[in-house]
């Protein structure tokens, strides 16, 4: 590790090859926690290039103890996390309620490194058991519309580094890792991210796969649509930039999107959400983003469709509904 930390402190780049090799002896426990800490600090400084995030991504994908759903077209609804933001757990709520519209969802997560509360983190809280049996996940699905994937139990190196991740509590390109490598390999994917560039990397490497993909970011920093400011929205198709106003009638403010000071504030304001009694802007920015996410299924003739069978599905206690018997099959 020595070698490689001098290396990349000098600036140099590492090959797709060696990073997937790095990562690869990450995950056989070859290196400290002050090495890791360490290549951790090195791309806080520097941005992470195209080869090397293909080259974790590959070794992460070859290491993973994947998740055969039986062909059901299931989806996830992911954020790289790390924006610096402290929004509600927005993915995670969307995805119930397009599960909840119909469409199944293989939800990726992971305890918060650089935030209060990762999508793992309120799953915990709300009474979820973290399980890498294909066969619960199976059921999971097939009876409700929903699993839940939390990322360690399937990605030996993320389970590595995760009390140092934990002890930094800043963004690392490990942030980055998760939303590509979902071990159930789903057949839409909504990805958040917190910058540009990394929505230009994004696109570059889900364009590879021949999936329908959805990459958003605001443009003001959030790893999803916040409704704060104009967003980005990346598919397949092309890219294009959207109003506030364009993807809900509701206007919202940043201060009234936070998750809270603590894991149970936001297991509250989750819970609130799902039985109906969220705020309207809280509602609004989870409806936008489960509503962009179902588009990509092809179902909706347009937008205003799908926003309107999404909220139907939120405030009818439809999504709620799912989350009940999610936990009554545990």
């Amino acid at each position: 590790m020595k070698e490689i930390l001098k290396f990349l402190s000098e600036n140099n780049l590492l090959s797709k090859q060696a990073a997937k090799d790095l990562l690869i002896n990450i995950s056989k426990q070859k290196y400290n926690e002050y090495e890791l800490a360490a290549l951790m600090s090195i791309y806080l400084v520097r941005n992470i290039s195209m080869q090397e995030l293909q080259g974790f991504q590959e070794a992460l994908l070859e290491l993973y103890i994947p998740v055969d759903l039986k062909h059901i077209p299931v989806m996830d609804i992911v954020g790289t996390g790390g924006d610096g933001k402290d929004s509600f757990n927005i993915s995670t709520l969307a995805s119930f309620v397009v599960a909840s519209m119909g469409h199944p969802v293989a939800k990726h997560g992971n305890y918060g490194a650089s935030t209060t509360s990762g999508a793992s983190n309120v799953m915990e809280q709300i009474g979820y058991k973290f399980k890498n049996d294909p066969n619960q996940l199976l059921k999971e699905v097939e009876t409700t519309n929903f699993c839940f994937l939390h990322a360690p139990l399937f990605h030996p190196a993320l389970k590595i580094v995760a009390p140092i991740r934990k002890g930094i509590k800043i963004r690392t390109f490990f942030n980055l890792l998760g939303p590509l490598v979902n071990p159930a390999n789903p057949t839409y994917q909504m990805i958040g991210v917190y910058n540009l560039e990394i929505a230009r990397m994004y696109n570059y490497i889900l364009q590879q796969t021949k999936k329908q993909f959805t990459i958003v970011h605001c443009l003001n920093g959030y790893d999803e649509i916040s409704l704060t400011n104009e967003t980005k929205i990346i598919t397949e198709k092309g890219d294009y930039i959207f109003k506030p106003s364009e993807l809900s009638p509701q206007p919202v403010l940043p201060n009234e999107i936070l998750g809270g000071q603590d894991i149970e504030t936001a297991k509250n304001i989750f819970l609130n959400v799902l039985q109906g009694t969220g705020t309207i802007q809280q509602n609004a920015v989870v409806l936008a983003n489960a509503a962009t996410a179902s588009m990509m299924t092809g179902n909706y003739s347009d937008y205003k469709t799908a926003y309107q069978y999404a909220e139907e599905c939120l405030l009818s206690g439809k999504s709620y509904q799912i989350l009940k018997k999610l936990l009554n099959i545990q």
